[in-house]
């Protein structure tokens, strides 16, 4: 319409061109000739606009403030007007004008302010009404991220496994903290832990993952030192022991904002098919659909559970199927592994030696390699390549895996050498790790039934009201019944602090006789006062 306009200002519209652009658009001509007729007249080229009911910022903050209920909003709407403009204006609400615009004067229906929301507001921001920014982002588009070459990045992160395993009697749900390359999808490293997991855990799955030691192992050939590592904002993976290991190797971290799962989409699918794919496959899986309405009961959930151990080892098969045998279409029909293999960018590999010292961090202190072996931290630590070295006032060094202090590695303390590894002199054994294990369970119980008790003698329930006024306390006592349970309490108060152990007797008055038990003197049930002491010897 615009080209027809210049052409008309320049005195070369034809009607040849009208017909060319009524032809082109699918109209006639005589509608081509009224479009520009109104682009004269009115100075639009397009649809008139009809005036009609929007959203205002008034009203979202309205919408906001109900969570998104329309119908709340819409009384509010009716009550202010009645109160502003009376009851006559309330008669006029839902009035349209001939073209289906509500009035200015009126407060819309609320079909009208269903239907303003609905084209006023996209569906991530009505479902924002409701659920909130969480909400919201599961309408958002994201974008993807260009496909590298191997080892190029690599992204780690932490798993609740949703599954109860038997740990010494006891079920807990593992952790398992995992890598994985985000060019062909490939787990590089894995460990497990069956608490929450700190700095031990990463620097152990790194440990698995950049060395190739093992091609018969869970991760083949995979592994090597990653251009990038791409983690989120925990506190362990933050932590100045995974800086410092990744440092090392000039290895930078890029640590993603918070709550911002869509930034690292490789391991966060991981997670997701590992729960689909394996998960969901054991026993005592906490997520498995109930056929009732209420949340499933694990405490009566009677299957056995698998063992700690079984967990890892069907675990560690899972990830080498995942490597070998599962294939993706985003790698074109083929597994991991074979994209992994296919890729000809060089593998960097650190030197020999390097890798067992670089997830330990140094006690920073020098010690002396007596016959008892290595003190550190009020224990001994002996290791077999120690004979023939105690007793010569040998420096060394410790380096230790965080949290495992029932290994350490000895480093020599001038050249920096390592001698090897050295274990805890007298370590528990496992029945007394048990019984400890035990002794510990039982105190919690008892500490946490007392609490339990104590709660229930805090808590003061009240009667439900039907209007506005101040609740009835339920289980009222009486007042005699609370003067006889605050004395009960002065009581036990007193007797708490009562030694009678250190009082001794006093000997008895000389007048007084002990009374000898016979068969002949027996009191009679009936009396009310026991008999008193004689003043003098009875005669014989």
């Amino acid at each position: 319409m615009d080209q027809l306009l210049a052409l008309e200002a320049r005195g070369e519209l034809t009607t040849s061109h009208v017909r060319l652009v009524a032809d082109a658009v699918g109209v006639s001509l005589r509608t081509v000739w009224r479009w520009l007729a109104a682009a004269r007249a009115e100075g639009r080229t397009g649809a008139r606009q009809r005036e009609r009911f929007t959203v205002t910022p008034q009203l979202h903050a309205r919408l906001v403030l109900w969570c998104g209920n329309a119908a709340a909003v819409h009384r509010e709407l009716l009550a202010e007007a009645c109160a502003v403009g009376g009851a006559d204006d309330t008669n006029d609400v839902g009035d349209q004008d001939h073209e289906g615009a509500p009035s200015p004067a009126a407060v819309p229906s609320l079909a009208t302010l269903h239907r303003a929301i609905r084209r006023d507001l996209n569906p991530g921001q009505r479902a924002a009404l409701v659920g909130g920014e969480r909400a919201r982002r599961r309408h958002d588009v994201h974008l993807r991220r260009p496909r590298q070459w191997r080892n190029a990045c690599w992204e780690g992160d932490h798993k609740h496994v949703p599954v109860e395993v038997d740990l010494h009697g006891e079920l807990v749900c593992p952790w398992v903290t995992w890598f994985i390359d985000c060019a062909h999808d490939v787990v590089t490293g894995v460990a497990i832990t069956p608490h929450t997991p700190s700095r031990d855990a990463i620097l152990a799955a790194l440990r698995t993952a950049i060395a190739r030691d093992e091609p018969d192992g869970p991760y083949g050939p995979i592994g090597g030192l990653p251009a990038l590592v791409r983690i989120d904002r925990g506190k362990d993976f933050l932590s100045r022991t995974v800086s410092a290991a990744l440092g090392a190797f000039a290895v930078p971290v890029h640590d993603l904002p918070a709550y911002t799962p869509h930034l690292k989409g490789t391991v966060e699918n991981l997670n997701l098919c590992a729960e689909r794919m394996f998960f969901a496959s054991l026993p005592r899986y906490t997520h498995a659909p109930t056929a009732s309405v209420r949340r499933r009961d694990q405490a009566k959930d009677d299957t056995a559970p698998l063992t700690f151990t079984a967990f890892v080892q069907l675990l560690l098969d899972w990830v080498r199927w995942w490597n070998i045998e599962h294939t993706s279409p985003a790698l074109a029909g083929r597994t991991p592994l074979q994209a992994w293999l296919e890729d000809p960018t060089p593998i960097e590999d650190p030197k020999p030696g390097q890798l067992w010292a670089f997830t330990l961090e140094d006690d920073g202190t020098a010690r002396t390699l007596t016959t008892s072996g290595v003190y550190w931290r009020g224990r001994y630590y002996v290791g077999e390549w120690m004979q023939g070295l105690a007793d010569d006032g040998i420096k060394v060094r410790i380096r230790y895996l965080p949290h495992h202090t029932h290994e350490i590695e000895v480093v020599d303390a001038i050249t920096g050498a390592h001698l090897g590894a050295a274990h805890l002199a007298d370590a528990a054994s496992d029945e007394q790790r048990a019984a400890v294990r035990r002794t510990r369970s039982a105190e919690q119980r008892r500490l946490r039934k007392a609490l339990t008790a104590a709660e229930k003698l805090r808590t003061e329930r009240f009667a439900a009201v039907t209007t506005a006024r101040t609740p009835q306390p339920l289980q009222a006592l009486t007042a005699a019944e609370a003067e006889d349970e605050l004395a009960a309490a002065d009581g036990r108060d007193l007797r708490a602090l009562a030694l009678p152990g250190l009082i001794p007797h006093t000997p008895l008055p000389d007048g007084w006789v002990m009374p000898r038990p016979t068969s002949q003197t027996r009191r009679n049930p009936s009396d009310q006062h026991p008999p008193q002491p004689a003043e003098t010897d009875p005669p014989r």
